[in-house]
Order: structure tokens, then sequence, then C-alpha cells
């Protein structure tokens, strides 16, 4: 099960149901729709997943999904992220990254970080690479678009020492 964590009016805490139909809202909106498209709020639920909900003043601001590779010859985790379009562009997609990193990191002992958001995502691609994620090639087509087209994905990793604050 996840913690809560928190920084000042920022929090991540384990998904309620509660949070879904505002979650879902977020889904219709075309700022979230394009990257987020073919999916709906069924999607977004925690189920066996490790799901945060992002916090901003205790209102729902988005969905984070964490998973971990275990094995101590391995030890990554990897995030995806998801934003309303009201929290959007204020730094809080950064500030809950460093968060969740800070927890895989330093409590979970994880080296390595990764993220794959559409290439074509830049604004997502440079709030990543603000937290200090990196480049390190292409899925090719490996996503569907809302109209059914197949995307490429950009893969990204951030190593523990590279965590910027």
């Amino acid at each position: 099960m996840l913690p809560t964590l928190s920084n000042g009016s920022l929090a991540l805490r384990p998904q309620e149901e509660t949070d879904l139909p505002i979650l879902a809202t977020y889904l219709t909106d075309p700022s979230v729709a394009r990257w987020f498209g073919q999916d709906d709020v069924g999607d977004l639920r925690a189920g066996t997943d490790q799901v945060w909900t992002i916090l901003v003043d205790d209102r729902v601001a988005g969905w984070m999904l964490e998973e971990e590779e275990r094995h101590p010859d391995y030890m990554v985790a990897s995030l995806d992220i998801m934003l309303g379009p009201p929290f959007q562009g204020r730094g809080t997609g950064p500030a809950a990254l460093r968060l969740a990193l800070g927890w895989l990191f330093g409590e979970r002992g994880h080296h390595r970080c990764t993220i794959d958001p559409a290439a074509a995502n830049t604004r997502a691609i440079r709030a990543y690479r603000k937290v200090g994620f990196r480049d390190i090639g292409l899925a090719r087509c490996s996503a569907r678009t809302p109209d059914g087209a197949w995307e490429d994905s950009l893969l990204m990793d951030l190593l523990k020492d590279e965590l910027r604050e």
C-alpha cells in the first residue's frame, strides 16, 4: 500500500473511490483527452496497481501511477501522471513527481525511475526534464491516440543522484 506523502499544500495519497468522478471529468477536457483519450475512469482505478491521487489544498488535482521492479538487481520504478486543467502549468506536476521520487529513492531503495510520455507531449516532457529526467529513446508506435492512430512515446529515465529540486 502506498503511503500518504505531503509537502506544503501538495499531497499524494492512495486513491479513493470518491476521487474517480472528478478524475473522470478531467479525462473529457481536451488538454487531458489528447494524451489519455483511450482511457476511461475505470483505467484510472487503483485495482491492483499502486495509484496516488494528487491533491492541492485538499482538492483532487490529478492521478499518479507507480509501478516497481523490486528485484535487488534491478530496483527500477516507473511513473505515469495526469493533471486536471486547473492544475496544469503551475509546477504541480514536477512537484508531485519530486515527492514520489523522493519516496521511491529514499524509502523504497530504487536507483532509477522511468517515465514514457507521448513524444508529441512537449509540455509534459519539459516538466519531466525540470525534475531531471533524460531522454533515452523512442518507443515507436507504442500508444494509440484518441482517433486510433499509433504514436511514439519518449522513453525517459532519472537516476537517484540526478533528481533536481
